[in-house]
């Protein structure tokens, strides 16, 4: 007999008065929220303008949405399309089932589209909403959770889900709750980016790509739990191989444009003021350069600066060595005067 396990809700839709809301799309909402506040203050951090992140946001989460239905539709269209199904479902998103590999790269390009509208780097942007996107997902994992879907292999464990449901195919009992395992680690990759990011700074869309191979690392082993139906190729579910490809790509990402970008932006966004403390380099998508502080917290300013004043210096070093002689002289020409006289 299981002593505690984590109940599933008896209706995966909240009412507001009259209004039904579905704990699916409320999760996604909410995270969508998060993200663009998260990304909005990171944003600011970094030196750009209050708004930016929301108004590119307008472009990403629309094309993220789609792209996010059209993975799950594709890889799924078993559950849409074969013998005595609806292929209306494939429409009915608020039933869950986004691919989250379909949403950040369709949201990416909505991302991109309104990165450029802005005149503003695309690098730099997703290395600023990054923390951002994986706490968003940590949120809509919980929509998994009102729909009773995505669990893991039965378990007994104190913290497992339990699945009440027996609509497609569902056998209910106790599972392994991996939308809580991956909400939990996209909490984790999320803090991982922040910290890295502010001791590394990193730019040039490095942190987005930390988030990227952090994430799959995680979703790894978390697909390799799941127990729903998928692709499977070589003993492993399409997801894993995925999650493995897109991790690989990340990390070349980030040792490649180390080497080849150093540092970080200093101007994110045409107008707005370089943000402190941060090394100011040349930028190749705007052409600009400015000042460009060294290691040791001296730049060609500060040295310029020093050698200005030490030439300084051995000037006015100089001409008090001459002030002093000529003092001496005046004192021995009165000492004769006073002798002769």
């Amino acid at each position: 007999m299981e002593l505690a396990f984590i109940p599933s809700p008896s209706s995966g839709v909240l009412y507001l008065g009259p209004v039904p809301l579905r704990g699916y799309a409320f999760c996604i909402i909410i995270g969508v929220f998060v993200a663009v506040w998260l990304g909005n203050k990171r944003w600011i951090a970094r030196g750009g303008r209050a708004g930016t992140v929301a108004d590119i946001a307008v472009w990403a989460v629309p094309f993220g949405l789609i792209g996010g239905r059209l993975y799950h539709v594709i890889t799924d269209y078993q559950l849409y399309f074969s013998e005595g199904r609806d292929w209306v479902d494939a429409f009915k998103i608020w039933e869950g089932g986004l691919g989250i590999w379909g949403a950040i790269a369709l949201g990416a390009l909505g991302a991109w589209i309104g990165a450029r509208r802005r005149g503003v780097p695309m690098p730099a942007y997703a290395d600023a909403v990054a923390p951002g996107i994986a706490l968003a997902q940590a949120l809509g994992r919980w929509g998994n959770w009102f729909n009773q879907e995505l669990y893991g292999k039965a378990t007994d464990l104190p913290w497992a889900v339990e699945i009440t449901s027996s609509a497609d195919g569902r056998v209910p009992g106790t599972y392994h709750p991996t939308f809580l395992y991956e909400s939990l680690w996209c909490i984790g990759v999320a803090l991982l980016v922040i910290w890295a990011d502010r001791r590394f700074k990193l730019g040039h869309g490095r942190a987005f790509a930390l988030y990227v191979a952090a994430y799959c690392a995680g979703r790894f082993w978390i697909e390799y739990m799941r127990v729903d139906d998928a692709h499977h190729i070589l003993g492993l579910r399409l997801n894993n191989w995925t999650a493995l490809l897109v991790f690989l790509l990340a990390v070349v990402y980030i040792v490649v444009s180390a080497r080849m970008r150093p540092g970080r932006e200093a101007v994110v966004e045409p107008g707005a003021e370089p943000s402190g403390g941060d090394a100011v380099e040349a930028d190749a998508d705007t052409g600009s350069e400015g000042p460009r502080d060294d290691a040791e917290g001296g730049g060609p300013a500060d040295a310029k600066g020093t050698k200005s004043a030490e030439n300084a210096e051995d000037v006015g070093g100089t001409e008090a060595a001459g002030d002093t002689e000529d003092a001496a002289k005046d004192v021995k020409d009165g000492a004769d005067s006073a002798r002769k006289g």
